[in-house]
Protein backbone atom coordinates (compact mmCIF):
# COMPACT_ATOMS: atom_id res chain seq x y z
CA UNK A 1 0.00 0.00 0.00
CA UNK A 2 1.17 3.86 -0.73
CA UNK A 3 2.12 5.37 2.46
CA UNK A 4 1.52 8.95 2.26
CA UNK A 5 3.83 11.25 3.67
CA UNK A 6 1.41 13.67 4.62
CA UNK A 7 -1.68 13.61 7.26
CA UNK A 8 -4.10 15.20 9.62
CA UNK A 9 -2.77 15.88 12.77
CA UNK A 10 -4.27 12.98 15.10
CA UNK A 11 -5.29 10.83 12.38
CA UNK A 12 -4.29 7.01 12.17
CA UNK A 13 -1.58 8.03 9.69
CA UNK A 14 -0.15 10.66 12.12
CA UNK A 15 3.11 8.81 13.83
CA UNK A 16 4.89 11.09 14.75
CA UNK A 17 8.65 12.64 14.54
CA UNK A 18 9.58 9.49 12.59
CA UNK A 19 7.24 9.95 9.96
CA UNK A 20 7.99 13.26 9.52
CA UNK A 21 11.63 12.22 9.47
CA UNK A 22 10.94 9.89 6.54
CA UNK A 23 8.68 13.04 5.48
CA UNK A 24 12.49 15.34 5.46
CA UNK A 25 14.63 12.90 4.21
CA UNK A 26 12.15 12.39 0.84
CA UNK A 27 11.96 16.17 0.47
CA UNK A 28 15.89 16.06 0.77
CA UNK A 29 16.58 13.80 -1.81
CA UNK A 30 14.52 15.18 -4.17
CA UNK A 31 16.06 18.52 -3.44
CA UNK A 32 19.43 17.34 -4.16
CA UNK A 33 18.06 15.42 -7.59
CA UNK A 34 16.30 18.88 -8.57
CA UNK A 35 19.59 21.11 -7.79
CA UNK A 36 22.06 19.06 -10.75
CA UNK A 37 18.60 17.36 -13.16
CA UNK A 38 19.91 19.08 -16.25
CA UNK A 39 16.92 21.02 -18.37
CA UNK A 40 19.06 23.75 -20.06
CA UNK A 41 21.40 20.51 -22.03
CA UNK A 42 18.51 18.66 -23.28
CA UNK A 43 16.89 20.23 -26.20
CA UNK A 44 18.73 18.66 -29.60
CA UNK A 45 20.98 20.81 -31.48
CA UNK A 46 17.97 22.78 -33.31
CA UNK A 47 16.60 23.32 -29.93
CA UNK A 48 13.47 21.60 -30.23
CA UNK A 49 12.14 19.76 -27.93
CA UNK A 50 13.10 15.62 -27.43
CA UNK A 51 9.76 14.37 -29.32
CA UNK A 52 10.44 10.65 -29.22
CA UNK A 53 8.66 7.17 -28.53
CA UNK A 54 10.48 5.94 -25.69
CA UNK A 55 12.17 8.12 -22.47
CA UNK A 56 14.69 5.55 -20.58
CA UNK A 57 16.26 6.82 -17.10
CA UNK A 58 19.05 4.19 -16.83
CA UNK A 59 19.57 4.09 -12.91
CA UNK A 60 23.18 2.46 -12.67
CA UNK A 61 24.26 1.51 -9.10
CA UNK A 62 27.31 2.77 -7.95
CA UNK A 63 27.82 2.19 -3.98
CA UNK A 64 30.46 1.07 -2.36
CA UNK A 65 29.81 -2.50 -3.29
CA UNK A 66 30.09 -1.61 -6.99
CA UNK A 67 33.99 -2.86 -7.84
CA UNK A 68 35.68 -2.00 -10.79
CA UNK A 69 34.69 -5.42 -12.13
CA UNK A 70 30.82 -4.40 -11.84
CA UNK A 71 31.50 -0.59 -12.92
CA UNK A 72 32.96 -2.16 -16.07
CA UNK A 73 30.20 -4.42 -17.03
CA UNK A 74 27.68 -1.19 -16.31
CA UNK A 75 29.28 0.94 -17.67
CA UNK A 76 30.23 -0.89 -20.96
CA UNK A 77 27.11 -3.11 -21.21
CA UNK A 78 25.22 0.60 -21.59
CA UNK A 79 27.49 1.76 -24.01
CA UNK A 80 27.32 -1.62 -26.19
CA UNK A 81 23.53 -1.89 -25.78
CA UNK A 82 22.75 1.22 -27.02
CA UNK A 83 25.03 0.69 -30.15
CA UNK A 84 23.92 -2.37 -31.18
CA UNK A 85 22.50 -3.79 -34.06
CA UNK A 86 18.94 -4.87 -32.69
CA UNK A 87 18.51 -1.48 -30.64
CA UNK A 88 19.33 0.61 -33.36
CA UNK A 89 16.63 -1.19 -35.92
CA UNK A 90 14.17 -1.40 -32.91
CA UNK A 91 13.99 2.37 -32.41
CA UNK A 92 13.87 2.91 -36.23
CA UNK A 93 10.82 0.09 -36.48
CA UNK A 94 9.36 3.20 -34.12
CA UNK A 95 6.31 5.76 -34.87
CA UNK A 96 8.93 8.57 -34.53
CA UNK A 97 12.32 6.69 -34.92
CA UNK A 98 13.77 8.31 -31.78
CA UNK A 99 14.21 7.59 -28.02
CA UNK A 100 15.37 9.79 -25.09
CA UNK A 101 18.19 8.52 -22.83
CA UNK A 102 19.91 10.12 -19.53
CA UNK A 103 22.08 7.76 -17.56
CA UNK A 104 22.40 8.67 -13.62
CA UNK A 105 24.46 7.00 -10.69
CA UNK A 106 22.80 6.72 -7.29
CA UNK A 107 23.92 5.11 -4.27
CA UNK A 108 23.15 6.33 -0.78
CA UNK A 109 20.22 9.45 -0.49
CA UNK A 110 21.78 12.74 -2.11
CA UNK A 111 25.25 10.88 -4.07
CA UNK A 112 24.36 10.93 -7.33
CA UNK A 113 26.14 11.49 -10.34
CA UNK A 114 24.98 12.41 -13.76
CA UNK A 115 26.79 10.75 -16.77
CA UNK A 116 24.70 11.61 -19.39
CA UNK A 117 22.28 14.53 -19.46
CA UNK A 118 18.71 13.73 -21.80
CA UNK A 119 20.01 13.11 -25.44
CA UNK A 120 18.00 12.23 -28.65
CA UNK A 121 18.87 9.09 -30.04
CA UNK A 122 16.96 8.71 -33.48
CA UNK A 123 20.28 6.37 -35.00
CA UNK A 124 23.77 4.69 -34.72
CA UNK A 125 25.72 8.17 -34.80
CA UNK A 126 23.70 9.81 -32.28
CA UNK A 127 23.86 6.33 -30.18
CA UNK A 128 27.84 6.50 -30.88
CA UNK A 129 27.65 9.78 -29.46
CA UNK A 130 26.09 8.82 -26.45
CA UNK A 131 27.86 5.11 -25.61
CA UNK A 132 30.98 7.60 -25.89
CA UNK A 133 29.93 9.94 -23.05
CA UNK A 134 28.87 6.79 -21.13
CA UNK A 135 32.49 5.07 -21.31
CA UNK A 136 33.72 8.94 -20.79
CA UNK A 137 32.07 9.30 -18.01
CA UNK A 138 30.88 6.70 -15.85
CA UNK A 139 32.13 4.77 -12.81
CA UNK A 140 35.18 2.54 -12.67
CA UNK A 141 34.76 1.68 -9.18
CA UNK A 142 38.07 2.79 -7.86
CA UNK A 143 36.65 5.80 -5.63
CA UNK A 144 34.11 4.34 -3.45
CA UNK A 145 34.94 6.02 -0.49
CA UNK A 146 31.61 8.13 0.58
CA UNK A 147 29.28 6.18 -1.34
CA UNK A 148 27.69 4.52 1.50
CA UNK A 149 24.90 2.48 1.21
CA UNK A 150 22.44 1.32 -1.76
CA UNK A 151 19.04 3.50 -1.91
CA UNK A 152 16.78 1.91 -4.04
CA UNK A 153 14.17 4.36 -3.11
CA UNK A 154 16.24 7.22 -3.65
CA UNK A 155 17.10 6.07 -7.65
CA UNK A 156 13.73 5.44 -8.29
CA UNK A 157 12.91 9.02 -6.72
CA UNK A 158 15.26 10.91 -8.56
CA UNK A 159 14.32 8.77 -11.67
CA UNK A 160 10.69 9.54 -11.44
CA UNK A 161 12.02 13.53 -11.09
CA UNK A 162 13.94 13.01 -14.27
CA UNK A 163 11.01 11.91 -15.87
CA UNK A 164 8.43 14.60 -14.46
CA UNK A 165 10.91 16.97 -16.01
CA UNK A 166 11.35 15.32 -19.43
CA UNK A 167 11.39 17.96 -21.76
CA UNK A 168 9.28 16.94 -24.63
CA UNK A 169 6.32 14.11 -25.23
CA UNK A 170 6.98 10.34 -24.95
CA UNK A 171 4.79 7.59 -25.04
CA UNK A 172 6.09 5.35 -22.62
CA UNK A 173 8.22 6.58 -19.51
CA UNK A 174 10.83 4.14 -17.96
CA UNK A 175 12.98 4.11 -15.20
CA UNK A 176 15.87 1.33 -15.91
CA UNK A 177 17.00 0.19 -12.61
CA UNK A 178 21.19 -1.46 -12.32
CA UNK A 179 22.31 -2.98 -9.39
CA UNK A 180 23.91 -5.70 -7.22
CA UNK A 181 21.81 -5.29 -3.65
CA UNK A 182 18.73 -4.39 -1.87
CA UNK A 183 17.65 -1.29 -0.73
CA UNK A 184 19.57 -0.83 2.75
CA UNK A 185 19.92 3.20 3.11
CA UNK A 186 17.27 5.88 3.11
CA UNK A 187 13.45 5.37 2.67
CA UNK A 188 11.62 2.16 2.61
CA UNK A 189 11.14 1.31 -1.18
CA UNK A 190 7.57 1.04 -1.53
CA UNK A 191 6.13 4.67 -1.75
CA UNK A 192 8.63 5.95 -4.22
CA UNK A 193 7.79 2.82 -6.15
CA UNK A 194 4.25 3.26 -6.00
CA UNK A 195 4.65 6.97 -6.69
CA UNK A 196 6.69 6.45 -10.37
CA UNK A 197 3.69 3.76 -10.54
CA UNK A 198 1.01 6.17 -10.00
CA UNK A 199 2.56 8.58 -12.26
CA UNK A 200 2.12 6.03 -15.26
CA UNK A 201 5.77 5.40 -15.14
CA UNK A 202 6.72 1.90 -15.29
CA UNK A 203 10.33 0.46 -13.40
CA UNK A 204 12.37 -2.27 -14.90
CA UNK A 205 15.61 -3.79 -13.59
CA UNK A 206 18.49 -5.76 -14.00
CA UNK A 207 19.63 -7.85 -11.19
CA UNK A 208 23.42 -8.58 -10.63
CA UNK A 209 23.87 -11.52 -8.65
CA UNK A 210 26.34 -12.24 -5.70
CA UNK A 211 29.20 -14.69 -6.51
CA UNK A 212 27.99 -16.16 -3.42
CA UNK A 213 24.31 -15.72 -3.89
CA UNK A 214 21.85 -18.07 -1.89
CA UNK A 215 20.10 -19.84 -4.55
CA UNK A 216 16.78 -20.09 -2.09
CA UNK A 217 16.58 -15.94 -2.26
CA UNK A 218 18.07 -14.71 -5.86
CA UNK A 219 18.68 -10.71 -5.83
CA UNK A 220 16.49 -11.05 -8.34
CA UNK A 221 13.26 -12.44 -6.32
CA UNK A 222 13.21 -9.34 -4.10
CA UNK A 223 13.15 -6.85 -7.71
CA UNK A 224 10.59 -9.02 -8.85
CA UNK A 225 8.53 -8.51 -5.22
CA UNK A 226 9.64 -5.03 -4.12
CA UNK A 227 10.76 -2.53 -6.61
CA UNK A 228 9.82 -3.13 -10.18
CA UNK A 229 6.17 -2.06 -11.86
CA UNK A 230 3.92 -0.74 -13.78
CA UNK A 231 2.76 -1.67 -17.48
CA UNK A 232 4.92 -4.91 -18.63
CA UNK A 233 7.26 -4.30 -15.60
CA UNK A 234 9.79 -7.16 -15.57
CA UNK A 235 13.52 -7.88 -13.88
CA UNK A 236 16.37 -9.98 -15.74
CA UNK A 237 19.31 -11.33 -14.23
CA UNK A 238 22.56 -12.58 -15.69
CA UNK A 239 23.54 -16.14 -14.29
CA UNK A 240 27.49 -15.00 -14.85
CA UNK A 241 29.07 -11.61 -15.43
CA UNK A 242 29.74 -12.18 -19.20
CA UNK A 243 26.42 -12.12 -19.84
CA UNK A 244 25.22 -9.11 -18.32
CA UNK A 245 26.07 -7.09 -21.63
CA UNK A 246 23.38 -9.95 -23.26
CA UNK A 247 20.54 -9.09 -20.56
CA UNK A 248 20.51 -5.48 -20.98
CA UNK A 249 20.22 -5.57 -24.78
CA UNK A 250 17.30 -7.70 -24.41
CA UNK A 251 15.98 -5.75 -21.66
CA UNK A 252 16.48 -2.56 -23.62
CA UNK A 253 15.10 -4.31 -26.95
CA UNK A 254 11.93 -4.72 -24.31
CA UNK A 255 12.00 -1.02 -23.62
CA UNK A 256 11.82 0.45 -26.34
CA UNK A 257 9.95 -1.02 -28.48
CA UNK A 258 6.49 -0.20 -29.25
CA UNK A 259 5.00 -3.04 -30.37
CA UNK A 260 6.11 -5.60 -27.80
CA UNK A 261 2.36 -6.94 -27.34
CA UNK A 262 -0.86 -5.35 -25.36
CA UNK A 263 0.07 -7.61 -22.49
CA UNK A 264 0.47 -5.74 -19.10
CA UNK A 265 1.42 -7.46 -16.08
CA UNK A 266 0.20 -6.54 -12.82
CA UNK A 267 2.08 -4.09 -10.35
CA UNK A 268 4.94 -6.23 -8.83
CA UNK A 269 4.86 -8.87 -11.07
CA UNK A 270 7.41 -9.29 -13.69
CA UNK A 271 6.47 -9.73 -17.04
CA UNK A 272 9.33 -11.80 -17.30
CA UNK A 273 11.68 -12.92 -15.26
CA UNK A 274 14.45 -13.84 -17.72
CA UNK A 275 18.07 -15.60 -17.22
CA UNK A 276 20.54 -13.85 -19.90
CA UNK A 277 21.62 -16.74 -21.17
CA UNK A 278 17.99 -17.40 -23.13
CA UNK A 279 18.60 -16.78 -26.75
Amino acid sequence: MFESLHSEPGSRLDVGPRKRAHSLLRLATLAAAAFWVPTTQAADVDGAVLNVDVAVVFAVDFSSSIDPKIADLQREGHAAALTSPEIIRVISQNYLGCIGVTYFEWSSPGHTHTVLPWTRICGLEDANAAASVIRRNGDTGYFRRGRSGTSVSAAIDVGSLLLDQFPGNAMKKVIDISSNGENNDGLPVQPSRQNAINKGYTINAIAIPADDEDPKQPLASYFARSVIGGSQAFVMSPKESHDYATALRRKLVTEVSMNVGTHTASEGTPLALMPANIQ
